[in-house]
């Protein structure tokens, strides 16, 4: 074994802590890779940062739900205080009647479970930033229940959630016109979606009191959708008869992508809301080297909007794709799926392995290449097949 290369138990123990008390209530293997082996030694990516403080180590991935020291946050309009003894969600706008809900009142409502990967939109512009998604449970009350109790006028289309982040923003900046105003964090859906996407207000994740960081005291989660649209610290939803444009609906987290008409290219805007089809090599293994040539596993991650996934095929080099083996426990809609291929036995030298992701629609992660990618204008939705280099010495 080279200096650059260390057994699996060894990056395990330096790169993993132990799960919390209520995670590992949660009937979920210890290892969740079942066809690796002990004997099976770590191979590092070529030319990858350190993994930051509060994002996901891919290489040391080993558990399905990911420990609380791995979980990023982002947040735009800086982190507020929030007084969990005397908040109140408000809910108003086009109902009949508006409500004011104090988060004990919150919890005794009826309770739901939710297991789900969280993801950035932009994870995987770069090689800096590929690694701010997370699989986790969060547990809440449902949406819909409460909506239902308030009265939805028939003149409401949208749902706007803001959060008690705010912040000053000015518009057309640099003009005549140019106006300065306090906002607060807000995202919107339709009723439609708002009624139909298992929407759930949180108050726990993985058993315990979510982290004020990641949003308590409560968070709005939406299964299948990017993180940005999982409003941290919730404070009103409103009910409106017409869009919401604020900046991260409007101007921010809206994704300008190329469409090719004919022989022209024609820019459309949309705003960031479900997650893409995408899967990653997590990382690669090696065994000892058999007459110069040595056995290759690769393992990883895929995931999507919830649509349910046919399949995960790898590359190595230039050679054929070949179909992955798609563990199937644990499994959950909206969590990702882990896989494993055996890639064979390989030369020394260097090395690219690269996955792609199919969905039951026939649906294909798309290359960077491929116009969906190639004509995108803007870092967020970042879910194109990701290369991973290596090196192999025997």
């Amino acid at each position: 074994m080279t200096n650059e290369q260390t057994s699996r138990r060894q990056i395990l123990r330096t790169a993993f802590v132990t799960l919390g008390a209520g995670a590992a209530n949660m009937t979920l293997p210890s290892f969740v890779f079942p066809d690796e082996q002990d004997n099976e030694q770590h191979v590092p990516f070529l030319d990858m940062p350190e993994t930051r403080p509060y994002r996901l180590n891919w290489e040391a991935l080993d558990h399905w739900i990911t420990p609380q020291q791995q979980i990023f946050n982002v947040q735009h309009y800086g982190v507020p205080e929030v007084d969990s003894g005397q908040f109140q969600l408000e809910i108003g706008g086009l109902v009949d009647n508006p409500q004011s809900i104090s988060l004990d009142a919150l919890k005794r409502l009826p309770k739901k479970e939710q297991l789900m990967t969280l993801e950035c939109s932009g994870s995987g512009v770069s090689k800096g930033f590929m690694d701010a998604i997370y699989n986790g449970k969060w547990t809440g009350t449902p949406l819909v229940p409460i909506l239902e109790k308030c009265g939805v006028s028939s003149s409401a289309t949208e749902v706007v959630f803001f959060g008690t982040d705010r912040k000053e923003e000015t518009l057309r900046e640099g003009t005549d016109r140019e106006l300065t105003i306090e906002v607060p964090f807000g995202r919107s859906m339709s009723l439609e979606d708002a009624m139909t996407q298992n929407v759930l207000l949180a108050y726990q994740f993985n058993d315990a009191p979510i982290e004020h960081r990641n949003g308590a005291p409560l968070r709005l989660i939406v299964p299948g959708w990017y993180g940005i649209a999982n409003v941290k610290w919730l404070q009103r939803i409103e009910l409106r008869d017409r869009r919401y444009m604020g900046r991260y609906m409007g101007r921010d987290y809206v994704t300008v992508r190329g469409e090719r008409h004919g022989d022209e290219i024609v820019f459309i805007e949309t705003s960031v809301t479900r997650m893409n089809l995408k899967s990653i090599v997590a990382r690669v293994t090696r065994k000892p080297a058999k007459k110069g040539r040595v056995p290759l596993k690769a393992y990883g991650a895929v995931w999507s909007d919830g649509t349910e996934i046919k399949g995960v095929e790898v590359k190595m080099d230039g050679h054929p794709w070949r179909e992955a083996r798609l563990d199937l426990q644990p499994h959950d809609p909206f969590s990702w799926i882990f896989f494993s291929i055996d890639l064979g036995e390989v030369a020394a030298g260097k090395h690219t392995v690269v996955s792609r992701a199919i969905d039951v629609n026939g649906r294909v992660q798309p290359t960077t290449e491929d116009d969906e990618i190639a004509l995108k204008k803007t870092y967020w939705e970042a879910y194109q097949q990701w290369p991973r280099e290596i090196e192999i010495n025997t």
